[in-house]
């Protein structure tokens, strides 16, 4: 996009100035840079590779030929080494954003061009300009103009009609309307099916700018908090709505992760202490009872409907799983006092939700390939960073509080579980003794100074 490449073009020029030998120097090279530091943070994020990963100084025929049908068509004019789209001739101009041809205002968005036909024509193809890089056309050398390249290489490798297109509500208009516009024009058979527009992120309510160092990388959020808290955090909301990054927000997320893999793993503890190897076969069917639907199987139709429906994700992670996961702590809680046909339905039902609750999370990019106990161990790892601590710290606090009770110095027992909750390290007694797991620090309620 225009604002992308110019960025690449001045920070190319400024490491030129510093280095002419620099290799990052060139903006093409710089480009192939971000690109391949963005695809390790979308590895870390589990995100999958896209099927083809096009770059548009690859695809300079392709955008060529679609100038050239669109003008053909009689929908663009060359101008001194340009081409421009002519917004007027194309009458559904306006079709996605609803906005109506008039409404446009010349340099509401980019720098008036008097030698434009219509205030609303974009380009399709700028003229070369010293500094920058440049292929031979038609017209001139030059570049694609900011639209262009999206339409050429998603009807080459798409074809004119596919069913997705995504991107943020801010590119609804100019870049997605103009993208249509010149995607129409140059084939009539144009279809898509679906446009997804996700919400813009806010830092504590206010717009992220790099220029006011309101903002944030996702490298800077992973040295603290494990990736798939992240992945879970973006997924905690619907994609159209505002994403509201916060400390308190992200805490949440990794908590609730922490939750998930923590039961999962008590799970597998449990399960493994039994014989459900042939589970299914030593269970007698009851006939006279009416079979209702599996706590695994309310899960999947769940799941498949809130997917259907928009990819309402925020209302699985709240809702069904939430429940799956009540029902495996409250089996696990029971399992031993059942009798021995309630044990074996009880274990073949822990199987079939774990399962289906491995599905669900390996659907939404929330399974990792490692072990439950692996995940448990990173976050709790995230924790002692985030908390300014390490384990032997955590383990001397828990000593001094285990000697404070021994003493019935309950003052001194409470002050350390406070402080450790107040940094994220939650303690919890058992039968084999104290350990902890992270949680969301608890804010110090702040004590009013007077002068």
């Amino acid at each position: 996009m225009l604002g992308t490449s110019q960025m690449l073009m001045t920070r190319a020029n400024e490491r030129k100035e510093i280095d002419t030998e620099d290799p990052l120097s060139d903006p093409l090279n710089l480009s192939n840079h971000f690109c391949e530091e963005f695809l390790k943070d979308m590895e870390n994020l589990q995100c999958l590779l896209p099927t083809h990963q096009p770059r548009v100084s690859d695809h300079m025929d392709q955008i060529r030929d679609m100038i050239s049908k669109i003008i053909e068509k009689g929908y663009a004019y060359p101008l001194d080494g340009d081409v421009y789209f002519a917004a007027d001739k194309f009458p559904k101009y306006g079709q996605l954003s609803r906005r109506k041809l008039e409404d446009n205002r010349a340099g509401e968005r980019v720098a008036v061009d008097s030698r434009k036909r219509h205030p609303a024509d974009f380009a399709l193809w700028k003229a070369a300009k010293p500094g920058e890089p440049s292929w031979d056309s038609p017209w001139g050398p030059g570049r694609p103009g900011w639209h262009i390249e999206c339409s050429a290489m998603s009807a080459h490798y798409l074809t004119s009609s596919f069913d997705i297109h995504g991107g943020g509500m801010d590119l609804i208009f100019p870049h997605h309307e103009n993208e249509l516009a010149q995607s129409c024009a140059a084939c009539e058979e144009t279809r898509i099916g679906y446009w997804l527009h996700n919400g813009f992120v806010t830092i504590n309510e206010e717009k992220m700018s790099k220029s006011t160092g309101n903002f944030f990388t996702i490298r800077e959020v992973t040295k603290q908090y494990h990736p798939l808290a992240l992945r879970y955090f973006l997924l905690s909301m619907n994609y159209n709505s505002p994403v509201n990054y916060s400390l308190s927000q992200i805490d949440l997320a990794s908590e609730a992760l922490f939750r998930i893999y923590q039961t999962l793993q008590d799970c597998r503890d449990a399960l493994l202490s039994f014989d459900v190897g042939n589970a299914n076969e030593k269970v007698k069917p009851n006939s006279k009872q009416p079979s209702k639907p599996s706590e695994a199987e309310n899960l999947k139709k769940d799941f498949e409907c809130k997917m259907s429906d928009d990819l309402h994700t925020s209302e699985i992670l709240k809702g069904s799983l939430q429940d799956a996961l009540k029902f495996i702590n409250n089996e696990l809680n029971g399992l031993k006092k059942k009798q021995k046909q309630q044990k074996l339905l009880a274990v073949r039902s822990l199987i079939e939700l774990e399962e289906a609750i491995r599905k669900v999370l390996d659907v939404l990019g929330l399974l990792s390939a490692e072990p439950y106990s692996e995940v448990l161990l990173k976050l709790k790892e995230k924790a002692l960073i985030r908390a300014e601590m390490d384990e032997d710290e955590v383990s001397r606090r828990i000593e001094e509080r285990t000697v404070a009770r021994k003493n019935k110095d309950f003052a001194k027992s409470d002050q350390v579980r406070s402080e450790l909750t107040a940094k994220g390290i939650s303690l919890m007694d058992l039968p084999t003794g104290t350990t902890w797991r992270p949680c969301v620090p608890e804010e110090k309620p702040q004590i009013p100074t007077t002068e």
